[in-house]
């Protein structure tokens, strides 16, 4: 198993997407939101990445995926982490409107 820091173009805009969604989201919500959400915020992106990472080292030395040439792209689980700020953010959207 190796890492790789270099990888396409896309693995950029596939992370500023999910980071700009979860920077919006929050500024809107902001207003509302004590700090302790925040910390909240930071451990479930925290506790997630780490269930996705576990999932990932499962999937791949099992074979059900492999990322070729190289196994790792490292940006793989900044964006992981930063997918799952930008769900909570809209589970917290969702719920407030409903």
């Amino acid at each position: 198993m190796s890492f790789s820091i270099i990888f396409s173009p896309s693995w950029y805009i596939l992370f500023s997407a999910f980071f700009l969604g979860w920077i919006l989201l929050a500024f809107a919500r902001r207003r509302n939101s004590p700090k302790r959400e925040r910390k909240e915020q930071i451990l479930i992106g925290v506790l997630g990445s780490c269930s996705l990472i576990g999932m990932e080292v499962f999937a791949t030395s099992t074979n059900l995926w492999n990322y070729t040439p190289v196994n790792w792209p490292i940006i793989l689980w900044p964006t992981y982490f930063v997918a799952i700020l930008f769900g909570y953010q809209l589970l917290r959207v969702v719920e407030k409107a409903i």
